[in-house]
């Protein structure tokens, strides 16, 4: 059966987002009402993959110059499938596909993978693929996740300051002040990294809007005030740590400990992986070590984000 490749059109927003929801390796980001709130900023070049008339996989995807990428304003991308994918299939996507871009004068693709523990199913179909087509692996940042199912034991310092911050009084609660959270972040931020958060206060709230019980804002309270905060997306196995940030009371008393504790308990019996997301900068050749080191001190360990890239 003869295998197609289209742009997509937001008169297929519905079809498209039915099948990111029955897929094996969708995830809510894929979702156009997610995609699409920054669409001011990205020229989209998302495809759809047709057997016949029957659908069997997308690509969220972003036009840069002559160069598409899987998605320029998404941490991973990709082609996304269901069940019915199998090997050959993919090696057939990704021929369909190198021919449909070839045809648009595209000459390269920058291709996100999805992390395995984002995958509802097995779909690594896709790696193989890249391998078989000579794509390059040209960048891998190195992220941090907790196994919530066998987790790894807490040195006595970590459990010690959250000990502290239970004694302290810091409260942790579930909110929606995106502004007071998003200052804070950005305050972090500058200081230690010269650069502030991508979202705007806004932003978060209209994506809330949009995926109430997907999107949690956490926040660490002393006497009122906020002094940590963190911003979880919830996947179907995973939930992960979107932002993090916290002020110098907070690193004293143990309040951003106390709030990372209080929410893997909270995951515990409904998720497989606590995602911390990466510690690398320059492109996954900088590694930040008292970053890492921080959620590492949680039980953590290294799940790789890589990035391709297939000349066409």
């Amino acid at each position: 059966m003869t295998i197609t490749a289209e742009k997509y059109s937001s008169k297929n927003k519905d079809i498209w987002n039915e099948f990111i929801k029955n897929s094996k390796n969708g995830i809510f980001m894929f979702d156009r009402n997610f995609m699409d709130y920054h669409s001011d900023r990205f020229i989209d070049f998302s495809l759809m993959f047709y057997e016949e008339e029957k659908l069997i996989a997308v690509m969220p995807a972003s036009l840069h110059g002559e160069e598409i990428r899987s998605h320029g304003g998404l941490t991973y991308g990709g082609i996304i499938c269901d069940s019915s994918m199998k090997q050959h299939r993919m090696l057939e996507c990704f021929q369909v596909l190198k021919t449909f871009l070839k045809q648009q004068n595209i000459r390269r693709i920058i291709y996100k993978t999805i992390p395995h523990i984002y995958h509802k199913q097995p779909a690594e179909e896709d790696l193989y693929a890249l391998f078989i087509n000579n794509a390059k692996l040209f960048r891998r940042d190195i992220s941090t996740t907790i196994n919530l199912k066998t987790p790894i034991k807490m040195p006595k310092g970590r459990k010690a300051q959250i000990s502290r911050a239970k004694r302290e009084g810091i409260e942790i609660v579930q909110s929606d002040d995106f502004e007071t959270f998003i200052e804070l972040e950005n305050k972090i931020l500058l200081e230690h990294h010269n650069t502030k958060a991508v979202h705007s206060a806004q932003e978060l709230k209209l994506l809330k809007s949009r995926f109430n019980n997907q999107i949690e804002l956490w926040l660490a309270q002393l006497n009122g005030k906020i002094i940590a905060g963190t911003l979880i997306f919830i996947y179907e196995n995973t939930v992960h740590t979107q932002y993090m940030a916290a002020d110098e009371t907070a690193r004293e008393l143990g309040g951003l400990d106390l709030l990372i504790k209080t929410l893997m308990d909270k995951f515990e019996g409904e998720k497989t992986y606590f995602d911390f997301g990466i510690s690398t900068e320059d492109g996954g050749r900088y590694l930040n070590y008292g970053l890492i080191s921080q959620k590492e001190s949680f039980g953590g360990r290294g799940i790789v984000y890589d990035f391709y890239e297939l000349n066409l």
